[in-house]
């Protein structure tokens, strides 16, 4: 069997690699794409059996698509884990590839879950939407900022028909009136593409057991059901609702030492996208549900209005993955 420890970067990856049944140790550098597609094609067919190990990387997609392609087997490590397993201060690609070797032959390897790549194709309908309802916001700002600046404060009746036809009815100086153009002709051509992707989103939502469960929760809709079904994955993983929210970063930073104990702001670990839904799903709840609503006073009187929407958004979360189990 062939063992590779692999430092990926964008441009080009460090390997370490060992023939368990030789026992021959190999170290390379290869550049991305072609060298490196070359090098594990060969031993694809030479019919050898290989395990890869990198860590965790954002920009090795079509890495891990030519590793499934071949039949090989990817190991995927903590990033964070890897690092504090490090003895030596000295760092290099070549001692970070033969690190992850070494972990992998100890079979101390931190391996972490990976979604299926229709789960992470279904992200990527996710994370399009939400850029692109970023992207309007901005719009909508710019153009709440003319209508103000010409006297026109009628807040959400902006995005009327009849705070449009007052926006557009004022005389601006040139390079003002071709802003508004613009601002109004890509606002329109937005909508009908976020309006397309969140009819997708349910779509999708309707297909899947988990998110139409979660959906029966209070002011939880399909974007947020999805999302979480998703990003979690399968929930028999965490052993409680505490896991779940420490997972997705709606816990307390917590600094103790001796008999002082210091928690600070929410450590906004994990995934952001669904962190924001929860916190606005649990809003949508406070202000629709009095029995959540009391809950939620009582956290603010407890602790402050600093982080009372994150304080709702851990029991949210809680819940959450008690449905899903």
């Amino acid at each position: 069997m062939i063992i590779i420890g692999v430092d990926y970067h964008p441009e080009f990856q460090q390997i370490a690699l060992l023939d368990t049944d030789s026992g021959e140790f190999r170290e390379k550098r290869l550049s991305h794409p072609e060298e490196a597609e070359q090098f594990y094609r060969a031993w694809a067919a030479a019919g050898e059996k290989v395990r890869v190990g990198m860590e965790a990387s954002g920009h090795a997609r079509w890495f891990e698509r030519l590793v499934a392609e071949l039949g090989f087997e990817l190991w995927l490590g903590d990033a964070a884990d890897i690092q504090s397993k490090r003895a030596r201060k000295q760092k290099t690609d070549r001692q970070d590839a033969q690190l992850i070797l070494k972990l992998m032959l100890k079979d101390d390897f931190p391996r972490i879950w990976v979604p299926s790549w229709e789960n992470r194709d279904l992200r990527q309908l996710f994370w399009h939407r939400h850029r692109m309802v970023q992207a309007r916001t901005r719009l909508m700002n710019q153009r709440q900022a003319v209508a103000i600046n010409e006297g026109l404060r009628c807040k959400k009746r902006l995005w009327r028909a009849k705070g449009r036809q007052q926006l557009e009815s004022f005389r601006l100086a040139p390079w003002a009136s071709r802003r508004r153009r613009d601002l109004l002709e890509l606002l329109d051509r937005l909508n009908p593409t976020i309006a397309e992707l969140s009819q997708a989103i349910g779509q999708e939502a309707e297909k899947c057991p988990e998110a139409r469960r979660l959906m029966t929760h209070p002011g939880v809709g399909a974007l947020t059901a999805l999302a979480f079904a998703l990003i979690i994955g399968d929930a028999k993983r965490f052993p409680c609702g505490k896991q779940v929210a420490s997972y997705l970063g709606l816990v307390p930073l917590e600094k103790s030492s001796g008999n002082r104990r210091r928690l600070g702001h929410i450590t906004k670990q994990g995934s952001s996208l669904l962190r924001f839904l929860l916190v606005e799903a649990a809003q949508v709840t406070v202000r629709s549900l009095p029995e959540w609503r009391s809950q939620y006073f009582r956290m603010v009187m407890r602790r402050g209005t600093q982080d009372r929407e994150s304080g709702n958004g851990a029991p949210l979360g809680d819940s959450f993955v008690l449905d899903v189990a």
